[in-house]
């Protein structure tokens, strides 16, 4: 893929990185946005208020119960068409995420096939589904790490413009507008992408310094307290090759957090991790969860997705199968496939 010369920010990672952990030469935007896909603003930036006064313990952290309240003020919707507010949701929450009749083929195999879905500011939004059912294809789309065939994305109410290719697919028509988009997405993928000859705090600082522009000494200071939000204060000056699994993803979701993006995207973050890590994992995300940031996460952990999610997806061979509320979703499921998906993976 060639690069735009006057992307500096771009020619820069390319001089600096220009080969990701696995090997592959890419282009120096995307290297920075599988490491961090890196961000500028935080939108919310608030705590949002949840109705009701309990609250309930899982994975090691605290977030409230009342999730149908949640619900009422942060809505979502998933159908092939495009889609109206949702009943009972708060018109006046900001969209963050909308994704309008999404078709994606890698030559002859069609794996997305007319996905639709919004996601609006403080939702969680739990992707599930069998292997190959599109899952990883939809967020990588989302972030313009994969081009759509067709089809309609929206981040933060800017549509991303895309032209045809003579492959049938597409490409961006604006790389400015794609390095824009990618400001406001941070994420989280399977094999943690950390930078092996970096020590944690220079991992967390990278973008941020050098893409972003911010000052060496803040830089420094947020990095600190975001490696002591999850859990890894004391592994500043350790390198990636001397932690383990789930220490490097926590680090990982560390470095998606200092770009302050206004959405996460999470990919299977705990598939690559030993059983007795991912505990540790999806607490950090039960944290962001209950902080109400805006997120979208494909897992396998269903007891995760139902305590935490304000809304689920079931997609089944690239399409929307069943969409709802996790009670819904896990409690009273009336898709066959999706009853069989639960009794299987239960």
């Amino acid at each position: 893929m060639d690069c735009d010369p006057k992307d500096r920010c771009g020619w820069m990672f390319m001089r600096r990185f220009p080969v990701i952990p696995s090997g592959q030469l890419i282009t120096p935007t995307e290297a920075a946005a599988r490491a961090t896909d890196r961000g500028l603003t935080e939108a919310s930036g608030r705590v949002h208020p949840v109705a009701g006064q309990g609250s309930a313990r899982a994975y090691g952290s605290t977030f409230p119960t009342s999730r149908v309240d949640t619900r009422r003020v942060f809505g979502v919707t998933a159908s092939v068409a495009a889609q109206p507010v949702p009943a009972g949701a708060n018109p006046l929450a900001a969209e963050a995420i909308h994704i309008e009749n999404l078709h994606k083929k890698f030559g002859p195999l069609h794996v997305l096939k007319g996905v639709s879905l919004s996601a609006r500011d403080g939702d969680v939004v739990a992707i599930i589904g069998g292997s190959g059912s599109g899952k990883s294809t939809l967020l990588r789309c989302i972030n313009c790490l994969e081009n759509p065939t067709s089809g309609i994305i929206r981040v933060n109410g800017e549509e991303i413009r895309l032209k045809s290719h003579g492959d049938g697919n597409t490409v961006p028509a604006d790389r400015r507008q794609i390095e824009r988009i990618r400001s406001k997405l941070g994420m989280v993928f399977q094999s943690f992408n950390l930078w092996s000859h970096m020590t944690l705090i220079e991992n967390v600082i990278e973008v941020p310094v050098h893409v972003l522009g911010v000052r060496r000494a803040d830089a420094v200071a947020q990095a600190e307290a975001l490696l002591a939000r999850v859990g890894l204060a004391e592994k500043r000056d350790i390198y990636p090759a001397f932690l383990s699994g789930g220490q490097q993803q926590r680090a990982a979701i560390a470095r998606a957090l200092a770009i302050q993006p206004r959405v996460m995207l999470f990919d299977e973050p705990t598939s690559a991790l030993d059983p007795e890590l991912v505990g540790e994992v999806l607490k950090v995300i039960a944290d962001l969860a209950r902080e109400g940031r805006t997120m979208v996460l494909v897992t396998h952990e269903m007891k995760f997705a139902r305590e935490v999610a304000t809304h689920v997806i079931y997609l089944c061979n690239g399409q929307v199968e069943e969409e709802g509320p996790p009670e819904q979703i896990f409690g009273a499921p009336k898709s066959e496939r999706l009853k069989q998906f639960i009794r299987n993976i239960g």
